[in-house]
């Protein structure tokens, strides 16, 4: 890897630590860069979901303050993932790679439409529930819990987008503001990447120079995304996530 190389992968890192902090989707930043200085593909992908477990962790800790009385909650949902994150941690070592080269591109166009659609999906559930004079389940229901488990069994497999995924999930199924709801998104996302993390240095090949800078960019855009995420806007977040997955979509069918 040169060094201009390794500027670009360190400044995905950070950019990926910030985007996944306040919404989700910084594989979208860190996976086409990788393979653009050469890494294949499931290389790349476990070696960037490694990289990326310290950022999530600084994003979790500066969203304690979201995460004050949602202990049961957090217990309930983060044993969901972790199961949901080793099963997709195991689907992607035992899966031929042309399944992956096929299905990458599929899961991150679905992520973004996801991306765009939710706000108004959000809108239609709760103007659903004013209409029935009915409140959202206070842990979600077993809807969430199966959702939370195939987003976390993505979460595990590639990872794009997953924190778009949690979102879109808790916001609609949990009456909690966006704030706390990221709060958990953040907890969750360190403990689905972690435990797929743990598995993949037993059974995967790494690229560990490739771990360790993106490691060191996202632990720094974890903490910017904590600070900062509050006053993005939502529509130009959406924006960006969407330019970037488009390009890692048009990359990954040309390469």
């Amino acid at each position: 890897m040169s060094p201009a190389e390794a500027l670009a992968v360190l400044a995905a890192g950070v950019g990926a630590g910030t985007i996944n902090t306040i919404v989700g989707s910084g594989t979208l930043l860190t996976f086409p860069v990788l393979l653009a200085v050469g890494l294949p593909p499931v290389t790349a992908n476990v070696s960037n979901a490694l990289g990326l477990v310290p950022g999530s962790i600084t994003g979790a800790i500066g969203y304690r303050r979201e995460l004050a009385g949602q202990r049961d909650r957090l217990v309930r949902l983060g044993t969901v993932g972790l199961l949901g994150g080793a099963t997709g941690a195991v689907l992607l070592v035992t899966l031929p790679s042309q399944a992956f080269h096929a299905i990458v591109p599929v899961l991150i166009a679905a992520a973004l439409v996801l991306v765009v659609l939710q706000p108004r999906l959000a809108r239609a559930v709760q103007a659903r529930r004013e209409r029935r004079g009915t409140t959202a389940p206070a842990h979600g229901g077993p809807l969430l819990v199966g959702g939370m488990f195939l987003a976390s069994v993505y979460g595990g497999y590639f990872g794009a987008a997953q924190g778009v995924l949690y979102l879109s999930l808790m916001g609609l199924l949990l009456d909690e503001t966006l704030q706390r709801v990221n709060g958990l998104k953040n907890v969750l996302a360190a403990l689905v990447n972690g435990i797929a993390a743990l598995f993949f240095i037993v059974v995967a090949h790494m690229d560990w120079a490739a771990v360790a800078l993106i490691a060191v960019g996202a632990t720094i855009g974890g903490l910017i995304g904590a600070r900062v995420g509050r006053r993005l806007p939502p529509a130009a977040l959406r924006g960006l996530i969407v330019v970037v997955g488009i390009a890692a979509i048009v990359q990954l069918i040309l390469k």
